[in-house]
């Protein structure tokens, strides 16, 4: 049987440069070092990557949706560029205080990226910056996966070690790149595997 191999990514602090001001404009959205690289490594892997975004910018009247596609146009640009694409972009534009479905750490948004795909989101594993998304990522039924860089590039251990207590399962990478790696090495192992089975 064919599974979708799906993985579903923060977008920023985990693809691009975390701004406390939020990103406005396609200039702003810069990518991590390696980040793009790592899609298209998962692209040409068989995986479809998907971004789930909380973008409260919008629900506070910072940014409207024109400047939103710019930026994310912008950003296929660029993973373009290197091999790769996103296949789809969910977001959130609420702001914290309208109790919406769809705002992380809520799963509103992962339940959606697997009815849309039709995959068991126990295969899918998702990837941020922030305990939030974590708490996402498991509320959803996901595989989390906390990356060190963006808001998480600065703690210490024991506040890792923290955050990942409080996620069953739980695993942390340095970035994207690592995080692809980690992902590249299973399917390899899983690979290998099959091929003995079979």
């Amino acid at each position: 049987m064919h599974t979708t191999k799906l993985v579903i990514l923060g977008r920023d602090g985990t693809l691009n440069e975390y701004r406390e001001g939020h990103v406005t404009e396609p200039a702003e959205w810069q990518p991590l070092p390696g980040a793009l690289e790592a899609v298209a490594r998962l692209n040409h892997a068989g995986w479809h990557v998907v971004v789930a975004t909380n973008q409260a910018g919008i629900g506070r009247g910072m940014i409207d949706m024109a400047a939103v596609n710019a930026v994310h146009t912008h950003m296929n640009q660029l993973l373009a560029a290197q091999g790769g694409r996103i296949d789809a972009v969910f977001f959130c534009p609420h702001t914290p205080d309208e109790t919406c479905e769809c705002r992380k750490p809520k799963p509103g948004m992962m339940l959606e990226v697997g009815r849309r795909y039709g995959v068991d989101l126990k295969t899918v594993p998702m990837a941020a910056d922030t305990l939030r998304d974590l708490l996402a990522a498991h509320a959803a039924g996901c595989e989390p996966h906390l990356l060190l860089t963006g808001r998480a590039a600065n703690i210490g251990d024991d506040q890792l070690h923290h955050m990942l207590s409080q996620v069953p399962g739980a695993r942390a990478h340095a970035d994207l790149a690592a995080f692809a790696d980690f992902l590249l090495r299973r399917d390899h192992v899983a690979d290998s595997a099959s091929g003995e089975l079979g």
